[in-house]
């Protein structure tokens, strides 16, 4: 029987990357993209994150904006949640502190991405509540290549 350490050390889903959006600058819309140079240590080309330490490429679960949506009453876009992928098929809670590989870039899991009180500005009343648990996951590019829609989104053992 595995213990708990090497179970979460077990990620056999692979996801698929369903959106890319770009934030320009700050409170720019965002702009969304077929593909983009994800920069080691620095970030993505072209989002104002760039270079941001822990917080250099943010991610959300393509299955959590439908809950999102119902528990704002609000209708949700990859836009307006201002994340930077959106990825179907894998749990991102379980490449949280975890390596990944998007295509060929690596990627480090650095944190939850926690929604800001701009959600209730830019989306609605209730929004912020809503993605309390489902704001995805923030990440550190660790080997730079370029990331395109539809790449795979893997667990990458140690």
């Amino acid at each position: 029987m595995l213990s708990l350490q090497e179970r979460l050390k077990i990620v056999p889903q692979v996801g698929t990357v369903e959106w890319i959006g770009l934030r320009p600058s700050r409170g720019a819309d965002v702009v969304a993209v077929d593909e983009v140079e994800a920069v080691a240590d620095r970030g993505l080309a072209g989002d104002r994150y760039r270079a941001n330490g822990t917080r250099q490429v943010t991610l959300i679960q393509a299955e959590h904006l439908p809950v999102i949506a119902a528990l704002a009453g609000h209708e949700v876009t990859p836009a307006l949640l201002r994340r930077n992928l959106v990825v179907s098929g894998i749990n991102l809670l379980s490449l949280q502190k975890q390596r990944f590989a998007i295509g060929e870039v690596v990627l480090v899991g650095t944190s939850a991405c926690a929604p800001c009180d701009k959600m209730e500005a830019s989306i609605g009343e209730g929004t912020f509540q809503a993605m309390r648990g489902h704001g995805g996951i923030c990440a550190k590019i660790e080997r730079g290549g370029v990331i395109r829609r539809g790449d795979r989104v893997r667990f990458i053992t140690v």
